[in-house]
């Protein structure tokens, strides 16, 4: 039976990924050797979304990540404390509250606070 799911970054500055997401995410990690961390995410959900016809960026297969928190100002205060660049206000989406900030590899990762329940 599948038991969780695992996810990736590729980044031309994966060893400053890797600490970005250790030191200031202060995600638990597993340290296999040689700079190689698998970190332990808390909990994760999925969705399945249609594809936009219309100005469509992406294709069909296309992968998205992003990050969710109970109060996404109270967890943008405590990580730009830690020295996180945010790259944009929080907007309201209407099944969120969206924000994204920086991670070295010159990528911006969204975060959320979601307004659907577990």
């Amino acid at each position: 039976m599948i038991k969780g799911v695992h996810t990736m970054f590729y980044s031309s500055k994966p060893e400053e990924l890797r600490a970005f997401l250790r030191d200031k995410l202060r995600f638990p990690y597993t340290d296999f050797g040689e700079g190689w961390l698998i970190f332990d995410l808390p909990e994760a959900d999925m969705g399945c979304h249609p594809l936009e016809t219309e100005g469509a960026k992406q294709k069909s297969g296309t992968t998205h990540l992003s990050f969710y928190c109970d109060d996404v100002q109270k967890t943008m205060t405590e990580l730009k404390e830690r020295g996180v660049e945010f790259t944009s206000g929080v907007k309201d989406a209407g099944w969120g509250l969206v924000t994204s900030f920086r991670v070295p590899g010159d990528f911006d990762v969204m975060l959320y606070q979601p307004r659907y329940s577990k």
